[in-house]
């Protein structure tokens, strides 16, 4: 049976764990909500840039201006915290972790994040300049474009979840094959499939242009492939370790033989 106390010290130290993340987000968020509206300005500028002249953004609901920028300070300041969290994360599961398994865990909660960040970055600076050109080059003649400020931040922060997550594909690969649920080769013969399936899931993922779904698919090919490659690394390695770990487990059992050899000949 499990020890009632130990249970209890893991509670609280989760709780502990928890508490600072929370509070590095809100010191985050503190930092920010004076520039709210400059950040979501900021968030803006890429659909600003390619309304026809004369256009601009609406609030339709009253309290609109306000949480519209309240929201968005509050969704930014979680990314900017990441990496504390993912550390508490870190520090809560680390001491039950093997040594082999400490290794690999560290390195990809920081190349997660690194890529989650990245993949926000793609759909800023790439796909939304590209996506919001076409499809205000696309609207009907004697058409208003008046994009409505909480309409437009909740289409921006589902864009940016479905590139994050979608950057975090090598991730995913490598603890399939470290895992073992799939080898680098296996992957490799799946290849054709993975093709058609992240374009499918472009497509399910963006709005409903060729451009974006474009720009979600072809990254995503790349990153399975970058993938494929770390994940082939990381399973030589774990083959390297595992023949290290068994040559000494036969070292030692070869040292206990000897040592019996010598005491029976005393």
């Amino acid at each position: 049976m499990s020890d009632p106390n130990s249970l209890i010290a893991h509670l609280i130290e989760l709780r502990g764990r928890v508490l600072k993340a929370v509070l590095s987000v809100f010191v985050v968020f503190l930092c920010l909500v004076y520039f709210a509206q400059d950040l979501y300005h900021w968030l803006a500028t890429p659909l600003l840039d390619t309304l026809p002249d004369q256009a601009e953004m609406i609030a339709t609901d009253v309290a609109s201006p306000f949480f519209a920028p309240f929201k968005l300070t509050l969704v930014l300041s979680f990314f900017i915290a990441i990496p504390v969290v993912l550390y508490q994360i870190w520090a809560f599961i680390a001491p039950g972790l093997y040594r082999n398994e400490k290794r690999l865990v560290a390195p990809l909660l920081f190349s997660s994040t690194l890529l989650f960040y990245s993949g926000m970055a793609f759909a800023y600076y790439v796909v939304f300049p590209l996506a919001f050109a076409f499809f205000t080059g696309v609207a009907p003649e004697g058409v208003t474009i008046n994009t409505d400020i909480s309409s437009y931040l909740d289409f921006v922060l589902k864009i940016f979840f479905a590139f994050g997550l979608s950057f975090e594909i090598p991730v995913a690969i490598v603890l399939m094959c470290w895992t073992g649920v799939s080898t680098p080769d296996s992957l490799r013969a799946k290849r054709p499939y993975v093709i058609v399936g992240v374009f499918t899931l472009g497509m399910l993922l963006t709005p409903p242009d060729i451009i974006s779904q474009t720009l979600l698919a072809i990254p995503m090919w790349i990153l399975f492939e970058v993938g494929i490659l770390v994940g082939s690394m990381y399973v030589k390695r774990k083959e390297h370790a595992d023949d290290d770990e068994y040559s000494d487990e036969l070292t030692e059992v070869q040292k206990e033989e000897q040592e019996k050899k010598e005491q029976e000949q005393s």
